[in-house]
């Protein structure tokens, strides 16, 4: 009696891994593609502009007027790609640590800003900063910030500052007429720029008999000179009005040629 035949299913052998691994292949395809458009398509368009793009060159010039002082702001922009990837710029002016400040926002072809702070008292020094942050895609790269001072020196700091040159030294003089009625100091406040790492301090000490100037207040040797080009050292005069209305120079002042012509100035001016 012949056997009835036997059937045996036989599933195909690697079909079901096969496509396991081109499953597989496939993932690994698209992380591949997600690290390379995370890493190399969108850094220099995020990351890298935020860490390459900067200001620079970041300088202040400060005047005053009144009971404020005008700070004038310049930079320049380090690009990695050009203009178009600034879109502005934050510029931030501020004294005392910030306690103060003035912020405004320019376009990112400007590159100068004026804003204004308070000035200080007589014989007081504002301690101010400048600081420009370039803006791209609405954030903020890293701010360059340079410092600044601005002092204004107090009338009759010491006894020369106080004492009239010449005045009274003619018997025909009345010593009444030689009283002093007021000290004046000028310039009454200058721009110093912030003795970094006493780089002036240590150059006056090795060049004790040599001046720092080059043209006094504006102009002073390398060492001398301060991050917005302005002189780390200033130097002020003081007159003196007697009681009779005259003008005169005082002992601190009238062997100082630099006095000699601001007196000069002064005196031309009319009397208030």
């Amino acid at each position: 009696m012949a056997r009835p035949p036997k059937v045996v299913d036989v599933q195909p052998v690697g079909r079901r891994g096969g496509c396991l691994r081109v499953l597989l292949t496939l993932l690994i395809l698209i992380a591949a593609g997600a690290a390379v458009w995370y890493f190399l398509l969108r850094t220099p368009e995020n990351t890298a502009v935020r860490d390459k793009l900067k200001a620079t060159d970041v300088r202040s010039s400060v005047v005053q007027e009144g009971d404020s002082l005008r700070v004038t702001v310049d930079w320049r922009f380090v690009l990695p790609r050009g203009p178009e990837l600034a879109e502005s710029a934050r510029v931030e002016v501020g004294v005392d640590d910030g306690a103060i400040s003035q912020v405004a926002t320019v376009p990112a072809d400007e590159f100068s800003d004026t804003l204004r702070v308070p000035a200080p008292g007589a014989g007081q020094t504002a301690k101010g900063y400048s600081c420009v942050a370039p803006m791209t895609r609405g954030r903020l790269t890293a701010e360059s910030c340079t410092p600044w001072q601005f002092v204004r020196p107090a009338a009759g700091q010491t006894e020369a500052d106080s004492a009239p040159a010449g005045a009274g030294r003619s018997g025909r003089t009345p010593r009444s007429a030689a009283t002093v009625s007021r000290i004046v100091v000028q310039p009454e406040g200058i721009q110093v720029d912030p003795d970094v790492r006493a780089r002036c301090a240590t150059w006056q000490q090795r060049n004790p008999e040599r001046t720092v100037w080059v043209t006094v207040n504006k102009q002073a040797v390398p060492e001398c000179t301060g991050p917005n080009g302005k002189p780390t050292v200033a130097q002020f005069c003081a007159f003196a009005v007697l009681a009779d209305g005259r003008r005169v120079m005082t002992l601190s002042s009238e062997k100082v040629e630099y006095c000699g012509q601001l007196f000069r100035q002064w005196s031309a001016e009319r009397t208030a």
